[in-house]
């Protein structure tokens, strides 16, 4: 299975009237392809896929694959807590021709370590062949996938890849220890993208990406080559933009920046809302500093 690295966006998803704006993501999915984005990966956190019908979902990604062409990778969310339903997911986006599928740990049920570990199985033996980008985020699913975890992943070879969320580089470089490059290492978190590539990572599944697709994949390409200067300057460039797009839970503060910058409507699904008057004027001074709004 190809390797992967780069600069990967997890996409926003546009809505219009409470339905997919097809046009603005055909804009952002090329936005995205001309400015160095290695894999796309619709339908994760940021596109809003918890609160998107299955239909929707499956047009979503439908609509990525189209625009893309073969151009970059499509990794196309299939998350869920319930095994069953993840498979059933898992068939749709493999059908519309996906490259591989963004799957996180299951949310609120949660499973031990070893029923992680059961949970990729059943979804490999489901869909062999098919590539799985395995996920933690425990701030968000309240259970953590411990290194000792992915090293049993790596039985498994349609678990291609991790999307590390923590935050914490030690636990990169703990799962490298163990796994090596069996398991491609991909940072969830935009703050550490420079030093979690230093540690063994391959790349970042991007937030801020989705407004500044160039200079992420200008600092993901720095940091694979080993020019830690140039990554460190373009990391700390971008430090003020990623504490402002997460000042409010994601989402919401990426949707409004690209509201901002006049590519998306302000719909947002509840129970999520629209950024604050306050937080918004701070997100608007962090955009015009760096050009993308006047």
């Amino acid at each position: 299975m190809t390797k992967l690295f780069g600069s990967m966006t997890a996409l926003a998803t546009p809505f219009k009237n409470g339905a997919l704006d097809e046009a603005a993501y055909e804009w952002l999915v090329n936005d995205q392809v001309t400015n160095g984005t290695s894999v796309l990966i619709p339908m994760g956190t940021t596109g809003e896929s918890v609160t998107m019908s299955a239909a929707e979902r499956a047009r979503a990604i439908e609509v990525c694959i189209k625009v893309n062409k073969g151009r970059a990778k499509v990794y196309a969310g299939c998350g869920s807590n319930n095994t069953a339903d993840v498979i059933e997911s898992m068939k749709v986006a493999r059908d519309l021709g996906a490259d591989g599928t963004l799957i996180v740990t299951p949310y609120y049920n949660k499973p031990t370590q070893p029923g992680l570990v059961e949970h990729y199985r059943m979804l490999a033996k489901a869909h062999p062949g098919f590539p799985i980008m395995a996920y933690n985020v425990p701030g968000r699913t309240g259970v953590d996938m411990l290194p000792e975890t992915v090293k049993r992943l790596c039985d498994i070879p349609e678990v291609v890849a991790l999307k590390e969320a923590t935050g914490n580089v030690l636990r990169t470089l703990d799962v490298y220890e163990l796994c090596g490059d069996r398991m491609t290492l991909l940072s969830g978190d935009d703050f550490v993208v420079a030093p979690f590539i230093a540690a063994g990572g391959r790349g970042v599944v991007s937030v801020s990406s989705n407004v500044v697709p160039r200079l992420m994949a200008d600092l993901v390409a720095a940091a694979l080559k080993q020019d830690t200067k140039t990554a460190l300057e373009i990391q700390l460039k971008l430090q003020p933009l990623h504490r402002v797009l997460f000042i409010e839970s994601n989402p919401i503060p990426v949707k409004m920046a690209l509201h901002l910058m006049g590519r998306f409507q302000q719909d947002i699904r509840a129970p999520l809302f629209p950024m604050s008057e306050a937080n918004t004027a701070k997100l608007k001074v962090e955009l015009q500093k760096l050009g993308v709004v006047k």
